[in-house]
């Protein structure tokens, strides 16, 4: 008994510091991505120097990264679900590096924004294994505190982004904000490769079941509905109402299609589960109202409060540290309770913290309520994540992630287009930075206003769907 007693206890020894470096590849793979977001933004004005461009056209260098990623992230999501999802993860992290070199060399703006699409490809790959992988490294015991972390890498990302773009661009120059990501690439690869399980053998790839119809149909539908919400510049014109259109008669077909094909990208019997669904709805929601604070909260400290440059960007900054310090603690929380009971104790604290953003007046009000709605935030992502993923079936992860992340890029592209014509038609006025303090003032009110009627509709989508779950009857509990 006693040698086999020590076996197991080495075998134990053995995998706990794996699973910490397996951990790590994962983390640094949400990182890169966010941090790719983050920082090209900042690099736009410089960009549009270097390339002797219109602003309109550098702009696309952040919309094709951002459209690479929301259209493919559920169709890469399904091909690691059948060629094995550590070969691709490899692939998607070796893609993201070298087209991180290949920004950086960009002789021209137009080869640029073509680099910057396969880096999103490789993004979109990093983001939607990434959590696929938590339920073959870390104990289900644990899965809370490890998309904990993961939200915390995500949050760091895109905090880190501004900052280290702008000392980078003052110093080595615009190429460095892309080359960054080189290094950085390279010890994710190194420590994927020696640290994460390897993929199952099944023979020979069946391509048979990759449906390529379904995946081209779904880039197309959300490729119109990104460009509905973000063409324009603010105002809903004849060429969005196509694009919406567009989608909306996509969206259609791309089921008719699904429902007849022997392997469909999406099983749309995966949406007769009801906790799916409604974390996909809640997701887009809740990411809808966090997508507010970035378009509107920058307009209403400097215009309304009369804050400078300076202490908008420090102000601006409370949200991402706040995310960072309560991501893993959001996580283990997740690990100690029921994730049902966390995601509506978030949400109630996202309602609260909206509420106040509308009502409570000055830079103190702001502040308060930021440092409810970020922890809220965070305790709803990692319980939603993990309220979801624990139970899918492992054939099926790679795709269920990639719906998740699907759904919070679909809201952030909604939250930029909706909540800043809301914020706009509040103060009145289509130009913002003519607007009175007063204005300003009154369409931040509104814009929260209607923020947290949005999470209010994500409470009672929890409410029905966990309630039920209590009901012996239901048939929520099987496998996705």
């Amino acid at each position: 008994m006693k040698p086999i007693i020590a076996e197991r206890g080495e075998a134990i020894a053995e995998r706990t510091p794996s699973i910490r470096w397996a951990l790590a590849s994962l983390s640094l793979s949400m990182l890169l991505p966010s941090l790719g977001t983050s920082i090209a933004n900042v690099g736009l004005p410089s960009l549009a120097k270097a390339f002797n461009a219109a602003f309109q056209d550098v702009q696309w260098i952040v919309l094709a990264y951002l459209l690479a990623i929301t259209t493919l992230i559920v169709s890469v999501g399904r091909l690691g679900d059948i060629t094995g999802r550590r070969r691709l993860l490899l692939i998607g992290i070796l893609l993201f590096t070298l087209a991180s070199i290949l920004c950086g060399l960009a002789p021209t703006l137009w080869l640029m924004i073509a680099a910057r699409a396969v880096q999103g490809l490789g993004a979109a790959i990093m983001m939607a294994l990434t959590m696929a992988f938590v339920g073959e490294t870390v104990p289900k015991e644990r899965t809370g505190g490890a998309m904990g972390l993961l939200g915390m890498m995500s949050a760091i990302g895109t905090a880190l982004g501004p900052s280290l773009g702008g000392l980078l661009i003052a110093g080595p120059g615009w190429p460095a904000i892309f080359l960054v990501n080189v290094p950085l690439g390279v010890l994710t690869f190194v420590l994927a490769y020696r640290y994460l399980p390897a993929d199952i053998s099944k023979g020979k790839t069946d391509w048979k079941g990759f449906d390529m119809a379904g995946t081209l149909l779904l880039a197309l539908t959300l490729s119109a509905y990104a460009l509905a919400m973000t063409t324009g510049h603010g105002r809903f014109g004849l060429l969005n109402i196509v694009l919406l259109s567009a989608a909306v008669f996509g969206t259609g077909l791309f089921v008719f299609a699904e429902a007849r094909v022997a392997s469909p990208l999406i099983q749309l019997t995966v949406f007769r589960n009801r906790v799916l669904t409604a974390s996909l709805a809640m997701n887009m929601l809740v990411s809808t109202v966090m997508m507010a604070t970035l378009v509107v909260a920058p307009f209403y400290l400097s215009h309304a409060l009369g804050l400078n440059q300076a202490l908008v960007g420090i102000v601006m900054s409370i949200g991402p540290v706040i995310s960072i310090l309560s991501g893993v603690p959001a996580g283990r929380l997740v690990d100690r309770l029921d994730a049902p009971f966390v995601v509506v104790a978030g949400l109630v604290a996202m309602a609260a913290a909206s509420v106040a953003m509308a009502v409570l007046p000055g830079i103190s009000g702001y502040i308060a309520a930021i440092a409810m709605l970020t922890p809220g935030y965070q305790l709803f992502q990692a319980a939603n994540n993990t309220a979801v993923m624990a139970d899918v079936r492992p054939d099926q992860r790679g795709v269920i992630s990639g719906m998740l992340n699907l759904s919070r890029n679909l809201g952030l592209i909604t939250g930029a287009s909706v909540m800043g014509a809301v914020f706009a038609f509040s103060s009145g006025t289509p130009d913002i930075t003519a607007a009175h303090p007063e204005a300003v003032a009154s369409g931040m009110r509104m814009t929260f206003a209607v923020a947290a009627a949005l999470v209010v509709v994500a409470l009672v989508i929890a409410a029905g769907t966990y309630l039920r779950r209590t009901n012996p009857k239901a048939h929520d509990r099987r496998p996705v």
